[in-house]
């Protein structure tokens, strides 16, 4: 039976280790261990960044994502973006973002004050757009744009 908590300091070099493997997996980066160490304790140092949240399977954390908050003015409450979403490879398949998903998604139905969801995903991982498609989620009619600075 799959449990989906909130993730603790014993579960930080986990959430490292999957994070590093994801970045090589979905856009071929090599990740600094030290940088990324730093960032993942982050989030559990200052709750204002995020959190957490981890699928266990008996003892075994076989998937993790991050929630980081934005304020929406139009909608006068807190939208939560999922991040860094990864499922190990033996349990891919398997339902288990499903059940992450539907866990998030209920607590945010359970507040007053979180109006929703927003995540995004590479263009070229179909998978994962058919899955979150099939979870309810829509491709909104919004592009990202980022820059980012390169350590």
């Amino acid at each position: 039976m799959m449990q989906i908590r909130n993730a603790n300091n014993q579960d930080i070099a986990t959430i490292v280790d999957f994070q590093i493997t994801m970045a090589l997996e979905t856009e071929s980066l090599k990740l600094d261990p030290y940088v990324v160490k730093e960032g993942v304790s982050a989030v559990f140092t200052d709750p204002s960044k995020g959190c957490y949240w981890v699928a266990v399977e008996e003892g075994v954390v076989a998937a993790s994502l991050m929630i980081t908050y934005e304020w929406s003015d139009w909608r006068n409450g807190l939208v939560w973006w999922i991040q860094s979403v990864y499922v190990k490879p033996e349990y891919r398949k398997k339902g288990v973002y499903s059940q992450m998903y539907d866990h998030i998604k209920k607590q945010v139905e359970r507040s007053d004050n979180i109006r929703g969801l927003r995540l995004y995903v590479d263009k070229r991982n179909v998978p994962a757009q058919k899955v979150y498609t099939r979870l309810g989620m829509n491709g909104s009619h919004y592009d990202t744009y980022e820059w980012m600075r390169v350590f």
